[in-house]
């Protein structure tokens, strides 16, 4: 771990690409505590990758039953557009998540953590989570938007 002088900010190594540089380096100020489930900053250089919003239905466009079920669905459609780019999960730098009901996220933390670490591992990129009235998909219960960094 290197730690700049200023401003106090530890930089954590991370995955490495062919063995010679960092994919994405996690920015944690110093004197912070550790978050669980997230970064609070990431650097990264390469070719971005951005999804739009994502949801958890299939390729015939059917939505699975449940919060969970859909989180996992959508984390899986992630993947895919992510392997289409040439994008692996350690890629991953931001994710926005869109939610309609807050307490139905709370209420399925360990679940989620399941579901998120069966597609992307230990990877946790930074994170921010909104509740929303709705969706344009009625029966939509979340949404995520993904951007990734491959290197050069």
């Amino acid at each position: 771990m290197t730690t700049p002088k200023d401003p106090q900010l530890a930089v954590l190594p991370t995955a490495e690409e062919n063995g010679t540089r960092p994919v994405v380096q996690i920015l944690q100020p110093s004197g912070w505590p550790v978050p669980k489930g997230y970064a609070n900053g990431i650097a990264a250089e390469g070719r971005i990758v951005v999804t739009g919003g994502v949801i958890g239905w299939d390729a015939e466009e059917r939505l699975a039953d449940g919060f969970v079920a859909q989180v996992h669905q959508t984390l899986s459609n992630i993947a895919a557009i992510l392997t289409e780019a040439g994008a692996r999960p350690e890629h991953l730098v931001r994710l926005t998540w869109y939610v309609v009901d807050m307490d139905e996220y709370l209420a399925n933390l360990k679940d989620l953590g399941k579901a998120y670490r069966a597609i992307f591992g230990a990877h946790y990129p930074a994170m921010a989570l909104v509740q929303v009235v709705r969706l344009v998909e009625k029966a939509a219960r979340v949404e995520i938007e993904a951007t990734a960094v491959i290197p050069h």
